[in-house]
């Protein structure tokens, strides 16, 4: 348990939050939301003791434990895999590492004898004899292969030293749990191992993350900052958002009376708690949103970007014909080879890998950035295509203002014009007159995604389109996809987006492709599907 009392943060004279007063208790998973810049990692630090508080306090429950996912991937790089994850329960590894130095002692006497006594009930006490075979079943669950085990961390590489860190925070089942961003770099299925282990686990768990999908399945709460304040509300993500947007559309319908507002209310919470029992995620911790009650409902504060796509014109039959595509990276891998498909009109495709560079490749070669491949591609002649990519750092090594930068992919390019398009992404006032160099990730992100509204296209190829944005953006991106009228062609580790926006899978492999029109879900849990995946790996 974490009591949090008359907590405030603030740097110079910008006040983050005041006034924290929250209690998070055993058996529940809160999931942390806010803008980027809100404070998320912020309390996750003063939370585990990294940033002291302005004012207020935080106290755990008598002999808790505490565990924290560490971000640092070169803290451990002397030790072992295993020892780094043994290393996160401190207490275990502080006994293990004093009875270890006591029987090396050439001179062992009496008194080491029964300090060692001492030290091997304790070890015995904390399950000390099974602590390498469970960390090791994590290790394994998260991806990380037994012959790595017993290998340097400076050794692995950057996601595999996530996953281990990862490991370290989870071993020992701690009393409080701490993880920010703890799905990045992690692939789908580690991310589902992740999201069971979690749905299930029995004491207190604070996790900040981007990802929808992996909120909705772990939350029982969520924990809102936003404006200076931090709310706790039941519920998961999902639950939240379109809880706050119908008690928004309430508050602006001015005529609606107070109880039939309330019976609305309590018919959406009947219809979500409906779904959440039949969701694939349901656990017995969901059963909480049957104490949901109206009052805890409120209209966000929150601003969502106005992300509108309006096509030129209306795809035709011939959208992308792929004859023959292959592609090999530099280091000799082959990322993939024989790629023959057709875009069909109406697509909305999602393309996987397990190598996320062959992606990348993919939609660098289709628009025009990548010769160096083998095979043929060709646009129909009614197709506009945007294009988001991976990487757009390219765009803004320019001291030019947004105003400027933006004017340059538009054919109107008076600010009139120019700053209703920034406007829709929430660049208000002044913020048009700052520099494209000095933009943050998201803030550029922002900006791409004004370019790709600019071209009218009637297909989206989008590169991790879910990248540094935060979830205001994410969601209203999602939405206006979900709605787009031409064609989609998506690399995304964001499974809400993929499974509400695309009709189409198509997985790039070193031996061909594997292209179904079926729901992702059912392509990630598939047996059939999962036996042809290997074998295209092979």
């Amino acid at each position: 348990m974490i009591t949090v009392s008359n907590l405030a943060i603030q740097f110079g004279k910008r006040v983050l939050f005041s006034d924290v007063n929250l209690k998070f208790t055993a058996g529940n998973c809160y999931g942390i939301i806010g803008a980027n810049g809100a404070g998320k990692s912020t309390l996750i630090r003063i939370l585990s003791g990294d940033l002291d508080a302005t004012r207020g306090n935080v106290q755990f429950g008598t002999g808790e434990r505490l565990s924290v996912l560490k971000q640092d991937h070169f803290e451990f790089d002397e030790f072992t895999v295993l020892d780094t994850v043994l290393m996160g329960h401190t207490v275990l590894w502080q006994v293990k590492e004093e009875k270890d130095s006591i029987y090396l002692k050439e001179d062992f006497s009496d008194a080491d004898g029964l300090r060692a006594s001492e030290l091997e009930e304790k070890f015995a006490e904390m399950n000390g004899w099974n602590a390498e075979s469970e960390a090791a079943t994590l290790l394994s669950g998260l991806g990380i292969k037994e012959d790595l085990h017993y290998q340097l961390m400076k050794d692995l590489s950057g996601m595999e030293k996530v996953r281990v860190l990862l490991a370290r925070a989870l071993f020992g089942k701690p009393d409080n749990l701490l993880l920010d961003e703890p799905t990045n770099d992690l692939d789908v299925d580690t991310v589902m191992w992740l999201e069971n282990y979690l749905a299930n686990y029995e004491n207190t768990v604070l996790v900040v993350s981007h990802d929808r999908h992996f909120l909705d399945a772990v939350s029982t709460h969520t924990v809102d900052i936003d404006f200076g304040k931090v709310q706790l509300f039941s519920g998961n993500y999902t639950f939240w958002y379109e809880s706050s947007q119908l008690a928004l559309r309430q508050q602006q319908n001015q005529n609606k009376k107070a109880d039939e507002k309330r019976k609305e209310l309590e018919e959406f919470i009947r219809r979500f708690s409906a779904n959440v029992a039949k969701s694939k995620q349901a656990t017995s911790r969901k059963k909480m949103l049957e104490k949901l009650n109206v009052e805890e409902i409120q209209p966000s504060t929150r601003k969502y970007p106005g992300i509108i796509f309006t096509p030129e014109r209306e795809p035709g039959n011939m959208v992308l014909e792929i004859a023959g595509l292959g592609k090999t990276a530099e280091d000799g891998t082959v990322l993939f080879k024989d790629v023959n498909f057709n875009v069909e009109k109406n697509d909305k495709i999602i393309f996987l890998s397990r190598d996320p560079r062959a992606m990348t490749a993919f939609f660098e070669i289709i628009n025009d950035h990548d010769k160096d491949h083998l095979g043929t591609y060709a646009w129909g002649v009614t197709i506009t295509n945007a294009y988001l990519p991976l990487d757009n750092s390219e765009f803004f090594n320019t001291d030019l203002k947004l105003v400027d930068w933006l004017g340059q992919f538009s054919t109107d390019t008076t600010e009139a014009f120019i700053r209703g398009y920034l406007g829709k992404m929430l660049f208000a006032g002044e913020e048009i007159y700052k520099r494209a160099s000095v933009l943050s990730g998201g803030e550029k992100m922002r900006c791409m995604i004004s370019r790709m509204m600019l071209r009218n296209a009637n297909v989206m190829t989008l590169d991790s389109p879910a990248n540094h944005l935060d979830l205001e953006s994410i969601q209203a991106f999602n939405n206006t996809l979900v709605q787009f009228k031409g064609n989609v062609l998506m690399a995304s580790h964001d499974r809400e987006f993929i499974q509400t926006v695309c009709n189409r899978i198509i997985e790039l492999t070193p031996r061909g492709i594997i292209d179904k029109q079926m729901d992702y879900d059912d392509y990630i849990t598939s047996d059939d599907i999962k036996a042809i995946r290997e074998k295209m790996y092979k």
